[in-house]
């Protein structure tokens, strides 16, 4: 199976994401992009949709369920979100929609800055694996994968997308 191209992908989610926004009557979305690959997906986004306003961005790295056993990445920067959270309608966007658990960190995180009118789930990918009950509003595709497989977004320009194999090598 090949992986699809994420600027085809990014087309369609505008259109998407576009109607989705019309039928909730939401006029004035902030947009939020999980950082890294979320932040790359929701400026190509903001692109493709020719919207110019204030990107915010999410480093949910203290808010993992997971950091008191995986400790702090090197890469961890602080979480810019240039508008005020509360009451607003939230475009959250992640690249590769998982098992869940960095959304729902990023929920947590945001909802320490205010309560949000809605949020919004966009991600690039939806793979399917999910442990937590947490389904996109909008996905560019949706794949299932092997246990041992994953899929990492590369970027920033061009988006690509790039399968990696968990499984170890066998011995020889």
């Amino acid at each position: 199976m090949s992986l699809p191209d994420p600027a085809e992908l990014i087309r369609q989610m505008a259109v998407d994401l576009r109607a989705h926004l019309a039928r909730r009557a939401i006029l004035e979305p902030r947009f939020i992009g999980i950082r890294t690959g979320g932040v790359w997906v929701a400026q190509a986004l903001q692109q493709a949709l020719d919207d110019s306003s204030a990107l915010g961005t999410l480093d949910v790295s203290f808010y993992r369920d997971d950091f008191s056993q995986n400790g702090l990445h090197p890469q961890v920067r602080p979480s810019e979100l240039p508008f005020e959270v509360e009451g607003q309608h939230l475009v959250l966007i992640d690249d590769v929609l998982m098992s869940g658990r960095t959304i729902r960190a990023a929920l947590n995180e945001l909802f320490d800055y205010g309560r949000p009118a809605s949020v919004t789930l966009v991600c690039l990918l939806d793979l399917e694996a999910g442990e937590l009950p947490i389904r996109p509003d909008v996905a560019g595709a949706t794949l299932s994968l092997a246990a041992h497989e994953r899929v990492k977004l590369t970027g920033p320009a061009p988006l690509g997308l790039e399968r990696q194999d968990l499984a170890p090598a066998s011995a020889l």
